[in-house]
């Protein structure tokens, strides 16, 4: 059901060599662009240090992941800025989660990626699904 709100919770994860000051100034970027488009609000979640399953000692650095807060009409828009956003930084991929599901974005041709997207939106908002980027 609606709730007439989305929250994406953005998970960056650096390459090995990304510091964890490069990888908080990365996602202080990301918060300021994200904060231009029309969401209500983008804060920090809580971290607990602990690296994501599988992940290799030195191999993932994560900081506090911004949490936007928006309206579900815009979740596609938040998702391609920060896969445009993401192409031109030292990050190996922005995993985002909304309520449980994922996305993980940074790891396709633009193409794929676009697709990726779309069918992510697509099944998570189905009245929502038709695509607004006109590239």
């Amino acid at each position: 059901m609606n709730t007439g709100v989305s929250r994406l919770t953005l998970d960056l994860t650096g390459a090995s060599d990304t510091d964890a000051d490069e990888l908080q100034l990365l996602a202080e970027q990301l918060r300021r662009a994200l904060l231009e488009l029309d969401v209500e609000d983008v804060q920090w979640s809580r971290r607990d240090g602990a690296a994501p399953e599988g992940a290799k000692p030195g191999e993932v650095i994560a900081v506090g992941a911004p949490v936007v807060t928006t309206v579900p009409l815009l979740v596609r828009q938040v998702l391609q800025l920060v896969d445009t956003w993401l192409r031109n930084r030292p990050l190996r991929s922005v995993t985002v989660e909304i309520d449980g599901d994922t996305i993980e974005l940074g790891n396709a041709s633009a193409e794929d990626q676009r697709r990726l997207i779309d069918a992510f939106v697509t099944t998570r908002s189905p009245q929502a699904g038709t695509p607004q980027s006109g590239e």
